[in-house]
């Protein structure tokens, strides 16, 4: 689509880059504590209008797009919203992404698309996050967003792991005419999306209608079921699968590796997401009971993880919630928007503190946490500089929970039960980074699987990559 006509190069670029900014609109912390629902608040077609006017539509490559992994044409989006051509811009974000309408609820755009804008130069960048939301909302309420797939070719892929890489992987399977069916060890299709986003981010309605548009195009989903345990890729491609796509993440917590772990109290972060967050419907069983968190939480980890634990426990009631951290707020990997909202709901935060033992009461639950107190040293191999303990400085902190947000590893067993797969890390698969292609002829493979822990949004580029070289594959019948 060529959304920006030719008059628009003589553009009032000074006028525009001085009308100020909507900015985005939030719940007040008071009110957001008592729920989970989504924290910001959409524009408003009115203010959606204003907000897109506010770009310059600076010279090709613009620095948006050039931020954005997805590639989305931005200025011409902002130019159709613009316009009111809502539905337009809604098209055009589909056109390079398979899922805009999540990508522009969970991307770090501060460090993406929002972050390069020349207009954040001088004040505030126009919000290119919140307007795709503002676009492809609005089509999905207004029921415009139109299924068109290719006739049916008559071969099959597999698809392991429904998260985004894999759905992604779907949607453009499913448009070339490919028969696709996913298979996930949970009940519901979704991944980290559905399991690991707090709805206060990604409300799973968005998620569930995001997958009944691909259940629309054909594509069929297998539930509760690990490949690797229950079945193998082996068994896949002799159930008759043409190709396979192994989009499996990194889902294995990191441990701590100090005494008491395994306490009652001290909770992986993803098991705790899951029970806090996710209804028992999309739940097996086990996993229905939610924690009993007490009144104080304590929270371990400086990434993303550690904000959603922090925050859910501030909406199950918790007291008093503290993020511990071995390192500066500086050193952080996490998102500062999301440490901010924390703060705002009332975390609080301890630096440069290492967790040493956990500490059992009378009853046998986690009471308490010895810390040490740390100093920065020199860079470590990350380049940040590595945390060097303090003698002496040894303190308790009081804890009814603690909850581990330390980090993702990979799952082994793909690697293990898959002849010729070859694998590195600890279980990455080795895959070439713009087809996907693995070490095993008619096996892809895309994701956090292949790059370890990263952004839903490079998991989603790495799924439509590796469909279009599976698509070749299958048409021209090389691998």
């Amino acid at each position: 689509m060529q959304a920006i006509p030719g008059d628009l190069l003589s553009i009032d670029r000074q006028g525009r880059a001085k009308t100020p900014s909507f900015d985005v609109s939030l719940r007040t912390p008071a009110d957001r504590v008592c729920d989970f629902d989504e924290v910001l608040l959409p524009f408003t077609p009115e203010q959606a209008i204003f907000e897109a006017a506010r770009c310059i539509h600076c010279p090709d490559p613009a620095p948006c797009v050039r931020a954005c992994p997805a590639n989305n044409d931005i200025p011409s989006a902002m130019w159709l919203i613009e316009q009111g051509r809502f539905l337009d811009a809604a098209d055009l974000y589909r056109q390079t992404s398979s899922l805009p309408e999540i990508c522009a609820r969970v991307c770090p755009h501060e460090a993406l698309c929002q972050g390069s804008c020349t207009m954040g130069k001088h004040g505030l960048p126009v919000q290119t996050g919140m307007l795709e939301r503002f676009a492809t909302d609005y089509q999905r309420y207004a029921g415009e967003l139109l299924i068109d797939v290719a006739e049916p070719t008559g071969q099959r892929v597999a698809i392991v792991g429904a998260g985004p890489s894999g759905l992604a992987c779907a949607e453009q399977l499913a448009r070339h005419g490919h028969s696709v069916t996913l298979f996930d060890s949970k009940p519901q299709p979704g991944g980290l999306l559905l399991y690991g986003i707090p709805n206060f981010k990604l409300e799973k309605d968005v998620v569930l209608a995001r997958m009944d548009d691909l259940y629309r195009m054909g594509v069929q989903f297998v539930g509760n079921t690990y490949i690797g345990r229950d079945k193998t890729v082996d068994d896949l491609f002799n159930e008759g699968f043409d190709a396979v796509y192994l989009a499996v993440g990194t889902g294995v917590d990191a441990p701590m590796g100090i005494d008491g772990e395994d306490l009652p109290g001290v909770w992986k972060g993803t098991d705790f997401l899951i029970r806090a967050n996710v209804s028992p419907a999309f739940l097996p069983a086990a996993l229905h009971q939610a924690p009993e968190i007490g009144r104080k939480v304590v929270v371990i980890g400086g990434g993303d993880t550690a904000s959603d634990c922090l925050r859910t426990a501030l909406r199950m009631g918790a007291e008093e919630v503290t993020c511990i951290y071995r390192r500066t707020e500086n050193e952080m990997p996490g998102s500062r928007k999301d440490r901010k909202l924390a703060k705002d709901e009332g975390a609080h935060y301890q630096f440069l503190t290492q967790p040493v033992l956990f500490i059992s009461g009378p009853d046998g639950r986690l009471a308490g946490i010895e810390c040490i107190r740390m100093e920065l040293g020199e860079p470590d191999a990350s380049g940040r500089r590595r945390p060097v303990a303090v003698a002496g400085s040894e303190f308790i902190i009081e804890a009814d929970t603690a909850i581990l947000a330390l980090g993702y590893w990979p799952d082994e067993t793909l690697g293990k039960t898959t002849p010729d797969l070859t694998t590195h890390n600890y279980g990455l698969i080795q895959a070439d980074s713009l087809t996907g292609q693995t070490s095993r002829p008619g096996v892809f493979a895309g994701g956090d699987a292949v790059t370890g822990p990263d952004l839903v949004v490079t998991a989603m580029v790495a799924g439509r990559r590796a469909a279009q070289a599976i698509h070749n594959s299958l048409r021209t019948g090389v691998n």
